[in-house]
This record gives structure tokens, sequence and C-alpha cells, in this order.
């Protein structure tokens, strides 16, 4: 028995710990094996190059594999002006051309500085080898307060991150339907992007485009309307799902601290798909390009967008459906004539909240330095006030699922904690008296508290039981 007991001890430390420890390790391994590899050591891999005149673009490729193998993919072009419109157009990072005693290299100071240096230094090696002077034209440069390139990734971060944040907030308002919702992460991605653009151009960090503001909103609506999407889906594992699409997997991938062609094949698979990454081009193409290489990133975001709208579209379903499932399964009985009436269909939750306490019954009177203390209080009486001993208290959330179950005390008291927030239904039933139901909601921060006055039964009847979905926690 001993033995048994020690056994279970050990296995409830070990859920705990579980518990507490799978989000910070999944962070971890997540930013090490993402944030790592893709950034240490930046080098091109598969950067495109434009250059003027079928022959040299051979003699060119042949120079470039043997130096960097699989680092640059050479096309040519008609000639030299034909070469600084791809860089321009976007479908080349840089554009070559000679001729006679000097060379002329294209790039995009847009693109990022480290990029620009790369081709810069390869192709004064390039130019040499013939005995030709290199000259650089940069045909995109930034901002003068932008040397390196780098600012849109900290401005579309500003525009992502907490879009993601305002999502985790809005599960809070559970008061909110889906329609205020949107309305909300569309008034506040407004206020984003115009703030943002505006000081950015105070600052002097960003081009005076204003078409910019467009593409901030969009990224912001996209990131917080999956988030939103997500959410009754994912769970409690909402934060680690959210920071790792949005934070471990997106900001390495950005093509932001590190430029897109630089990055190891895999992330530039990865960054495809990737909302922050996707922002930033659509942003370049924007302020630099004027407008060119927009549509592809525009549509990936919208997408995102379309993609948490049609899980929220789900979600609404499946509530639904679940709505008309506990009708069958409404607590039968009349109004008692306290005014405590018998729950009907489903409380208007629109989400559920982050359920990271395990729903648990407590102590009534937790004062002991460790104990939990109680979300939820309450006691059970009958029609002349006397306590009510070992009523069962069930505590059913928005869903029709069964979150604890416990029994009143002498005093006819219960209490229980690690409830989730929202409206939650508080089922109590004794032998001989007539069950009862509460709604409560419960908020972050408050004690919530539900008494009952049961009612005796006719002569004759007994209490039907009360039958919830799910098991007790």
């Amino acid at each position: 028995m001993a033995e048994r007991t020690e056994r279970s001890k050990g296995q409830s430390v070990a859920l705990t710990l579980a518990e507490a420890l799978w989000f910070p390790v999944s962070l971890f391994l997540g930013m090490l094996f993402f944030f790592a590899p893709a950034l240490h050591a930046p080098q091109p891999h598969h950067v495109k190059v434009a250059v003027a005149d079928p022959a040299v673009a051979r003699r060119v490729d042949s120079a470039l594999s043997a130096r960097v193998p699989g680092g640059f993919d050479v096309s040519a072009v008609a000639d030299g002006p034909a070469a600084r419109r791809s860089v321009l157009d976007r479908d080349a990072a840089g554009g070559f051309r000679e001729d006679q005693g000097h060379a002329v290299l294209y790039v995009a100071k847009a693109n990022g500085a480290s990029l620009e240096q790369t081709l810069t230094q390869v192709f004064t090696q390039v130019a040499a080898k013939t005995h030709r002077h290199l000259t650089v034209t940069d045909v995109a440069p930034t901002e003068q307060q932008d040397e390196l390139g780098t600012t849109l990734l900290y401005f579309a971060l500003a525009w992502s991150i907490p879009a993601y944040v305002l999502a985790t907030t809005l599960l809070r308002a559970v008061t909110f339907s889906r329609r205020r919702k949107l309305l909300t992460v569309a008034g506040v991605a407004a206020g984003y992007s115009a703030i943002g653009f505006y000081v950015g151009l105070w600052l002097g960090y960003l081009p005076d485009r204003p078409a910019a503001m467009a593409v901030s909103f969009l990224l912001t609506t996209a990131v917080a309307t999956a988030a939103s999407g997500l959410a009754p889906f994912v769970r409690q594992f909402f934060p680690a799902v959210a920071m790792g699409l949005f934070i471990v997997m997106s900001i390495p991938t950005s093509g932001g601290a590190v430029p897109a062609p630089m990055l190891p094949m895999f992330f530039q698979y990865v960054r495809e798909v990737m909302p922050l990454a996707n922002g930033i081009d659509a942003l370049r193409g924007v302020l630099y390009f004027d407008g060119a290489g927009v549509l592809k990133p525009v549509l990936v975001l919208c997408a995102w967008f379309v993609g948490g709208v049609a899980l929220l579209g789900l979600d609404l379903w499946l509530h639904g459906r679940r709505a008309r499932a506990a009708a069958a399964l409404r607590v039968e009985g009349a109004d008692d004539g306290d005014g405590e009436s018998e729950f009907v269909g489903e409380p208007p939750v629109e989400d559920p909240s982050l359920e990271t306490p395990r729903p648990t019954a407590v102590p009534v009177h937790a004062h002991h330095f460790g104990e939990q203390v109680p979300v939820l209080t309450g006691r059970v009486q009958d029609r002349e006030a006397r306590p009510v001993r070992g009523a069962a208290v069930t505590v059913i959330d928005a869903r029709g699922r069964q979150l604890v179950r416990s029994v009143t005390d002498e005093a006819g008291e219960y209490a229980a904690t690690g409830l989730p927030e929202g409206y939650l239904s508080i089922v109590v039933s004794a032998p001989g008296l007539h069950p009862m139901v509460h709604q409560t909601l419960m908020q972050t921060g408050m004690t919530a508290r539900a008494d009952f006055a049961l009612h005796g039964l006719p002569q004759g009847r007994h209490a039907k039981p009360v039958h919830a979905t799910g098991s007790a926690v």
C-alpha cells in the first residue's frame, strides 16, 4: 500500500513537471533548431543573377559555380538595360554586364545590405579575371537612416507580434461575438498601420509610400485572424502553436535579418508560406520597387486571413452542433420560485479561454501557504436555510463538458479552482431535493460565487440524474 502511494506521488510530480515544462522546452528547442541553423552563417543559395549577353552569362556561370557551388543561378538577358530591369522587377537579385574595359553590377540595397555586399565581393573577382574594373549601381537604395536595409523587419514585427497578442486577449472577451472580434481586429490593425507608417516616415526609416499601410493592415489582420481561428482547436497549446508559427518559424525565415537568398534552402521553402516573410516582401515591393513582386505575398497574406475566418466559421458550426446535442441533456425542472431557473441552450461563449490550470475541487477555506485559492465558491441550503451536506456539485463548460465534480461539506459549502474564463454552468443535486443550475461568468482575478436553495420534490418523486458530456477531472 505504501509502495503504491509513493508511486502515485511520483507520477503526480512527473505530470506536474511535464505540464509546467513542455511549453518552455518546446520554445527552447524551436529557437535552437530554427534561429541558429538559419542565421549563424549566411551565404548565397541559388541567388538569381541576370547577365547581359549569353556568352558572358555562360562564362560567369562557370566562374561562379567553381567558386560557390550552388550559390548562384545565372540567366542570360539581351543587354545591360535588361539586366538592370531584372533587378527592378525583382526577377533577379543582381544584374551584370560587361563593356569595353569595365563591368557594371546592378544591386538593390532594399533587398538587404549583406546580399549587396556578397554580390559586390563575388563579382569584383569575376570582373578582375577579365581585367575589368567593376562599377556597382544601386537601383533601389534604402532611406538614409536604414543603412543595413533591415528596418522593415522591425516594423513588420511591430505589426505582426502584437496581432498575435491581440488574438490572445480577445479570447478573454467572452461577451464579444465573432463579428465584434473581427471588427476589433480591423480597427486595431488600421490604427497600428497608420501609426507605424507615420512613425517610420518621421524617423526617416521609410520612404513616403502610403500604400505600405495597406500591406501592414493586411499583415496585422492576417496574423490576428489566423491566431483567433486556431485558438478553439489547439486550446491550451495555443501559446506554443502561435509563438511557433509567428515568432520561432517566422523571424529566422523572414528575410529581414538575413536576406532570403542567403538562407539555407529548407528555410527558403518555409518562408514561402510564413506571414511575416510575405509581409516584408510585399512592403519591399511597395516601398522600393514600384509594386513589383507584390501580388504573390499579398495572396499568401489573404490566404492566412481566409484560413482564420474559415476556422472561426467551423468553430461556430461545431458550437451549434454541440448546442443541439446539449438540448437533449437539459436539466429538467421548473423555476424554483426564487428567480433561479433551469439552464436552456448554450451560454453565449464565443471562444474558449486558455485552460492552463487544471479544474480541481479544493477545500472551501484555503488559507495555508501553497494551497490552491478557490475561484468558485458557494453554499447549498434547503428551503429552510439548513445546509445540505453531500450535495453533488458539477461544473460544466460552454461545450457541455464536465470540468469538475465535488460534494458539499458539513456546512453545505463547496469550492473549485483552475476553471476557465467565460460562462460556466454549476449543477447541484441532492437526494430528495429538486436539482438546480446556476450560470455564472468566470473572470480573471475574481472569485465567483453561486449559492443554491434547493426545494423538496413532491411526494413520491425522485430526483432525476443530471448528465454531462465528458469525464470528471
